[in-house]
C-alpha cells in the first residue's frame, strides 16, 4: 500500500506514525515545505519518496502534485493528523477518488458549529454555543448563553487562544485578544472534572481507547504559570462515574459516522454525574498523550493505528496495565535554566515508576509556556494503582523545581 502522508516531520509526534506506516509494510511518500534535511531521522529512514513542496496551502499546485505522485507510482491512501493539514488530505482523497474522510466529514471534526450541530440533531448534550466573527455577534451570543462562558477558535485546537468570561466588562477585556481570530466559538462554560475519550478505529469500529484524566484542567493548567499541568492516561477507565462519558464518545462517534484512524475527544464530568461534550478531532492527541497510551499499555499505538488504517484491523489486542501521568514542568524566573533540584531525590525514590525523563537541560533557555504544554520539559511516572501514580506525580509537580535566571 502506497500511503501519501502530509506533514511527515511536524508536530513532534508525525515521524513516529510515519515509522508506523513503514513497520506495517507501507511505502511512504512525504509531503511537507520543508527541506528533507529538517525531518526527523526516524521519518527520513520510514520514508519511501519526499516532496519538498513551496507550501502546503496552495490547493491547486497540491492536488496536482498528488495526481502526478499517482501517475508515477500509485497511491492509495492520503494521511495527515496535523490539524491544519486535514482539509488539504480530504481534497486530495476527493481528487483522487481515495477512501477516507471527505471535506464534508473533515469539517464536521475541524468546525466547532458543526461539530456540535451534528451533535445537537443525535441528542448528545453539548455545551450552549454559537459561532462569532464579529464583536456584536460574540456579545449577542454572550448575552443568550450567558456567564460564565468561554471563547475560543471555531478551529482551533491546544487551548490556544481559549478564554474564561465570566461577566460583560470581561468579554470586553477579551475581545480585543481574539480579534485577530476569524470566527469563534461562544459557549456555555461547564464546571466539572475534564477527560478524554481516544481511539483508534477501522471499518467504523473502536479497535481501542483510552480515557485520560486532565489534572488540573487545560484551561486552568493554560492561564496559571506556576502549576505542572498532568495528563492521567487511566487503567480503568469503565468504573460506573465515568461510564456516561464513555457512552457518549461512542455515540459521538457513530453520529459523526468516523471510519479509519485516531480520534480524540474531550468532555466533562460535572459535579451531578452528567457527561457533557466538549470537542473531537479525528487526529491523535497532542503534547506527548500517544506515548502516555503507550506507557500505560506496554504497546506502541503509533503501529497499531497503521495497522488499522492499512489493514482494517489490530494483529493483536491492546491491553492496559498501568496508570501513566505525565507531568509537565515550567521553570520558576526567566531566562535559561540553571538548575534542576528534586530529580536525583525523587527518580531513587520512585525507581522503576519513573519511564522518561524529558527536561531541558541546564543551560538552555526557557520556553514559552503560553505557546506549548511541552513547557520546560516533562517526565512520566506510571503504576497499576490510580491513587500511587497520581501521588508520585504531584511530588514531582511540587517538589521538583526548575529554576532560571
Amino acid at each position: 500500500m502506497n500511503v501519501l502522508f502530509l506533514s511527515p516531520g511536524f508536530p513532534q509526534e508525525m515521524p513516529q506514525f510515519v515509522r508506523g506506516l513503514a513497520e506495517v509494510g507501507a511505502r511512504v511518500i512525504g509531503v511537507a515545505d520543508t527541506p528533507a534535511s529538517a525531518i526527523p531521522e526516524v521519518a527520513r529512514h520510514a520514508l519511501a519518496h519526499y516532496e519538498q513542496v513551496p507550501s502546503l496551502w496552495d490547493d491547486r499546485a497540491m492536488i496536482g502534485l498528488a495526481r502526478r505522485l499517482a501517475d508515477r507510482m500509485g497511491i492509495d491512501r492520503v494521511e495527515c493528523l496535523w490539524e491544519p493539514g486535514m482539509i488539504l488530505a480530504a481534497q486530495l482523497r476527493e481528487a483522487l477518488g481515495l477512501p477516507g474522510m471527505t471535506v464534508e466529514a473533515t469539517l464536521r471534526f475541524r468546525d466547532k458549529e458543526r461539530m456540535k450541530n451534528a451533535l445537537d440533531a443525535a441528542g448528545i448534550r453539548t455545551p450552549r454555543h454559537a459561532g462569532a466573527r464579529t464583536e456584536a455577534e460574540c456579545r449577542e451570543a454572550a448575552e443568550r448563553i450567558g456567564y460564565p462562558l468561554i471563547c475560543k477558535p471555531i478551529a482551533g485546537a491546544g487551548s490556544a487562544d481559549t478564554h474564561r468570561v465570566d461577566s460583560a466588562d470581561d468579554l470586553e477585556r477579551v475581545l480585543p485578544l481574539i480579534r485577530h481570530v476569524p470566527e469563534v466559538s461562544v459557549e456555555e462554560f461547564v464546571e466539572g472534572e475534564e477527560y478524554t475519550f481516544d481511539t483508534i478505529c477501522s471499518g467504523g469500529k473502536i479497535r481501542f481507547f483510552n480515557v485520560s484524566w486532565y489534572r488540573p484542567c487545560p484551561l486552568i493548567g493554560r492561564t496559571l504559570e506556576w502549576t505542572s499541568p498532568q495528563t492521567v492516561s487511566l487503567r480503568d477507565p469503565e468504573v460506573p462515574r465515568l461510564m456516561a462519558g464513555i457512552a457518549m464518545g461512542r455515540a459521538v462517534l457513530r453520529a459523526l459516522d468516523f471510519r479509519d484512524g485516531f480520534t480524540h475527544m474531550e468532555w466533562f464530568l460535572r459535579r451531578d454525574g452528567v457527561a457533557v461534550f466538549g470537542e473531537i478531532a479525528a487526529r491523535p492527541p497532542g503534547a506527548v498523550s500517544v506515548d502516555i497510551m503507550n506507557y500505560a499499555c506496554d504497546a506502541d499505538t503509533f503501529v497499531g493505528w497503521a495497522e488499522a488504517v492499512c489493514r482494517g484491523n489490530l494483529s493483536a489486542p491492546i491491553e492496559r496495565k498501568y496508570n501513566a501521568a505525565v507531568v509537565f514542568k515550567r521553570a520558576r524566573g526567566a531566562g535559561r535554566i540553571r538548575a534542576i533540584h528534586g530529580l536525583e531525590r525523587l527518580v531513587a525514590r520512585y525507581r522503576t515508576h519513573v519511564v522518561c525523563v524529558n527536561l531541558l537541560p541546564v543551560g538552555s533557555p526557557r520556553r514559552n509556556w503560553r505557546q506549548t504544554l511541552l513547557s520546560d520539559g516533562w517526565l512520566v511516572v506510571r503504576h497499576p494503582d490510580l491513587a500511587a501514580t497520581c501521588e508520585m506525580a504531584d511530588r514531582f509537580g511540587t517538589e521538583l523545581v526548575l529554576e532560571a535566571g
